[in-house]
């Protein structure tokens, strides 16, 4: 597994004070990938909106649940993948994979996993399949992104974990840097993460601008467009 360059504290705080579509914004500031990668799709739904956003590194896992595991056993023997979780620095995010077709049809997370993974210093879970257990995760706080959401758990059992992978058409590797909300799930570069509350402040300024001209009862397109001209300056 690659070398996580952590982030301070205090750096990982202000990613939480942003909202993902703002994080977003910020990101493109920096030209460092195209503005339509790197983020979840509409199949992944945000379980608790009105949470604050999630800020953690990502812990990765393949899963299947639609039929039994050819051989060993499920989640709670895995010693070696909550090991795995361990190696990812505070906080962390959970990603697991469903590899069925079509995934969801029985729950990875649920109440029991869901405090074990806060325990381990989790911050939340994303999956393109299903969870379960939704009142004891809000409970402690962890919060959920997640294709469906399902009564049972089927025959869950991990396939593998610490490898690349693809939910909701969003590539994560272990140590992936996340920030998810009501908007969904993105990556951030970790070579830019410390600069994008600055970047973030830039453009919260000029939407405040905006929306003060928008709301003052004297908005004309002529002060709209000073107010982008000196954006762009």
């Amino acid at each position: 597994m690659r070398k996580v360059p952590a982030l301070a504290s205090d750096q990982i705080e202000a990613l939480r004070r942003l909202d993902s579509a703002t994080v977003a914004n910020a990101v493109e500031t920096f030209g460092v990938r195209l503005p339509n990668t790197n983020f979840t799709d509409p199949s992944i739904h945000c379980l608790f909106p009105d949470f604050p956003p999630m800020v953690g590194y990502a812990a990765t896992a393949r899963i299947r649940a639609a039929t039994p595991p050819m051989e060993g056993h499920t989640y709670i023997d895995r010693w070696d993948w909550l090991n795995h979780i361990l190696a990812i620095p505070e906080p962390r995010v959970v990603v697991v994979q469903d590899m069925d077709e079509p995934p969801g049809l029985g729950a990875f997370i649920g109440e029991m996993h869901a405090n074990i993974l806060r325990a381990l210093g989790c911050a939340g879970v994303v999956t393109n399949g299903a969870v379960r257990g939704l009142p004891a995760s809000r409970a402690i706080a962890l919060q959920m992104f997640a294709g469906n959401v399902c009564v049972s758990h089927g025959y869950a059992h991990i396939l593998d974990f610490g490898r690349p992978l693809i939910v909701g058409g969003m590539k994560v590797q272990p140590g992936d840097l996340l920030h998810g909300d009501l908007h969904g799930v993105q990556t951030i570069p970790i070579e830019i993460a410390g600069k994008i509350p600055n970047a973030a402040a830039e453009i919260l300024r000029y939407k405040r601008r905006v929306a003060e001209l928008c709301r003052s009862g004297s908005f004309t397109l002529d002060g709209y467009r000073s107010a982008a001209k000196d954006r762009k300056q």
